[in-house]
C-alpha cells in the first residue's frame, strides 16, 4: 500500500517509560530511524497500532569505547558508530560494518538496535501488498507456504541481513535486554534462533525465518557490549548488487590473532545467507599452525556445511555461498599479513 495506516505515536524519554508502554501495548513497535520498519508498514507487511519513538531516551544513546571494552546503546545512530574514533581504533570490524550499511542518509537515521533486530528478508516477503497478493502471500505473512522452499513443511527460509551482528559476534558480544518481566543480559549469539531446520519443530530456542529472535513478549535490546582481545585483528566486507543502498548478498566479519607465523585464533561470521547471522563453528580446529592451504580448505568446508544455499533474493543461493567463502578467505589472508 502507498499510504500509511493509522497509528498512535508515543515519544518515550526514559527506559522505564518504554517498558511501561510496551507492557500496555504488546503489539507496539519501537521506532528509531524507521528505515526498515516504516517501509514495511507502507508495504502493508506490518500494521502496529502504536509506535514508540526511542530517540530521546538518554540511556540508549551512549557510546563507550576504549582499549578494554565497548558498549553501544540501541538508539545510537549507525553513522555515529562508523565515525567514532575509539571504535575505529580498537574495534575496526564494528566501525567498518556500520560504515557499509546502505547509504549516508540511512546511516544517519538507522540505529544499532534496529540493525541488530532487523527483520528477515525474502524475495517473496519484501514486496508491495498487490505484488504479494498476486503471487499468493508467503508463510512469513498470512500464507501457508514458504515460496522459497514450498516443500519445507511450514518452515520459513527468509534470511537475516543486518551488518553489525556478524561483526559483533566475532568479538563475543553480549546484549542487554529490558521488558515487562525485567532486565537480563545474554550472549548476542543467543539472540538469534533462525535455523530453518526441517528435522525438528520450531520452538523458543529453534526458530526459522519468521521466528528469528529470542526476545520475550514486550522485550527489546537496550545495548550491546563486547570486550577487547589483545592482538586481535578484525575487518568486515560485503558484496551487494548496488553499493548505495542494497542489503548484502553476503557480508563477512573476520577476527584473528597471529603469534609469529602461527594462526592463534580465528573467528568468522556471516550475514545475508541464513535466517540468522552465522558464527562459523569449527574455526578453532584450523588454528595452531601457519596460514596455509589446510586452513583455507578447512574454511571452505565449514562454509559449505553451515551457509545456506537457498534462493531468498534475486541472487542464486549457490552464488551467495560461493561469494561468502571467497570473501572470508580474502579477509583472513589480508588480516594475517597485517
Amino acid at each position: 500500500m502507498d499510504a500509511l495506516p493509522e497509528f498512535a505515536l508515543v515519544r518515550a524519554t526514559t527506559l522505564e517509560e518504554m517498558i511501561g508502554v510496551r507492557a500496555r501495548h504488546p503489539d507496539s513497535r519501537l521506532l528509531g530511524g524507521g528505515t526498515d520498519l516504516v517501509v514495511n508498514i507502507r508495504r502493508g507487511i506490518l500494521a502496529p497500532p502504536v509506535l514508540i519513538d526511542v530517540n530521546d531516551v538518554a540511556e540508549l544513546r551512549a557510546i563507550r569505547a576504549d582499549a578494554r571494552s565497548l558498549e553501544i546503546g540501541a538508539a545510537v545512530k549507525l553513522a555515529e558508530v562508523a565515525a567514532h574514533e575509539e571504535v575505529m581504533r580498537h574495534y575496526p570490524v564494528v566501525a567498518q560494518a556500520a560504515g557499509f550499511i546502505a547509504g549516508p542518509t540511512h546511516r544517519n537515521m538507522g540505529t544499532v538496535g534496529g540493525n541488530l533486530c532487523l527483520d528477515t528478508r525474502c524475495l517473496f516477503y519484501n514486496q508491495s501488498e498487490w505484488w504479494r497478493a498476486a503471487n499468493h502471500h508467503c508463510l512469513k505473512t498470512t500464507g501457508e507456504v514458504c515460496h522459497v522452499a514450498p516443500k519445507s513443511r511450514g518452515v520459513c527460509f527468509a534470511t537475516f541481513s543486518g551488518d553489525l551482528a556478524p561483526a559483533l559476534l566475532t568479538l563475543n558480544a553480549e546484549v542487554d535486554l529490558a521488558g515487562p518481566a525485567g532486565k537480563r543480559t545474554i550472549a548476542l549469539e543467543n539472540l538469534y534462533i533462525g535455523y530453518a531446520r526441517q528435522d525438528r519443530p520450531i520452538t523458543e530456542s529453534d526458530g526459522d525465518g519468521k521466528y528469528y529472535l529470542s526476545l520475550r513478549p514486550g522485550e527489546f535490546v537496550t545495548a550491546v557490549r563486547a570486550g577487547n582481545t589483545a592482538g586481535l585483528r578484525s575487518a568486515y566486507d560485503k558484496v551487494r548488487i548496488r553499493r548505495s543502498i542494497e542489503y548484502p548478498v553476503t557480508g563477512v566479519a573476520v577476527a584473528l590473532r597471529r603469534q609469529g607465523d602461527v594462526l592463534a585464533d580465528l573467528r568468522v561470521a556471516f550475514t545475508g545467507t541464513n535466517p540468522r547471522p552465522v558464527l562459523l563453528k569449527g574455526t578453532a580446529e584450523l588454528c595452531g599452525g601457519p596460514l596455509e592451504g589446510r586452513v583455507f580448505d578447512g574454511l571452505d568446508a565449514l562454509v559449505r556445511d553451515q551457509i545456506m544455499s537457498m534462493k531468498t533474493t534475486f541472487t542464486p543461493g549457490h552464488y551467495r555461498r560461493r561469494v561468502a567463502g571467497v570473501l572470508a578467505r580474502r579477509l583472513v589472508a589480508r588480516l594475517f599479513a597485517g
